[in-house]
Parts: structure tokens; sequence; C-alpha cells
């Protein structure tokens, strides 16, 4: 049985030029997870990740970039965590860290999570690698 798969329109962004619209893809139940809260939400067209107001209706707005940094934090901070150990960037080096740790190649989770520079992408990818790689266990 194949797994349900949908392809995002993410636009621009900070790393793109306005005329390069960015692409990433989900399968299985991260798609489930998208589906529903579409469907709850009633969004059928723009921005899946919108605002909402203190009375809880929601914009047609998108959130702000900066927003996400603050919903990172106020979750972390009811789940009972310290909020600064958390942030918007580290959902984002957080992916290649798990990608590193399932044996994903740079190169694949790099297209996923829209990185461009391999530098800093591969500062977050091998210094997970190199935990678990080969290497590591040479020195026993």
């Amino acid at each position: 049985m194949a797994l349900p798969s949908i392809s995002i329109h993410v636009g621009r962004t900070k790393t793109s030029g306005a005329d390069h619209d960015q692409v990433v893809y989900l399968n299985g139940r991260s798609v489930n997870a998208l589906n529903a809260w579409l469907a709850a939400a009633r969004i059928d067209k723009g921005s899946i990740f919108r605002k909402v107001d203190r009375w809880g209706n929601l914009s047609s707005r998108p959130l702000e970039p900066s927003a996400v940094n603050v919903i990172v934090k106020q979750r972390a901070e009811m789940a009972g965590l310290e909020p600064g150990d958390f942030s918007a960037h580290g959902l984002r080096s957080g992916y290649l860290t798990k990608a590193a740790n399932r044996g994903i190649p740079l190169a694949e989770a790099m297209e996923q999570s829209r990185h461009r520079s391999v530098q800093q992408a591969s500062s977050y990818h091998n210094s997970a690698t190199r935990r678990t790689g080969r290497a590591a266990s040479l020195i026993s």
C-alpha cells in the first residue's frame, strides 16, 4: 500500500530568489496531520500556517517568520521545558541531525530542508554522523 504523499509550494524563502518557488514533500503520517489541519481550519488555498488572533479567529494572512520562534518557545514552556533551549532554527537543524542519524545522505536532506549552503548543512549533518559512524568505533 502506497503512503499518502503531497508536495507543498513554500514560495519564496530568505535564501531563494523571487523567481524560485521552493517545494518540499511530505508523505505518511505528516500528510494525514496536514490534511486534518487544513480540514479543521477550512483552508483550501493560500498559506498553511496563519495568524490566529487572541479570540482564536484564523486570519487569511500567513504567520510572520518571527512568530514561529515565539510559538516554539511557548510550546516548550507549556511542556515544562526550558524555552531558551528551543528555537525555530532548532527545528531546521534538528531535521538535518535526524536525517543523518537515519543514514539519509546530506544532498537528499538538503533538498528537503532547503539549505543552500553545504557548509552550513554539513555542520549539523556531520556532527550527528560522527557519533555513530565507523570512524568513531576505530578508537577502542
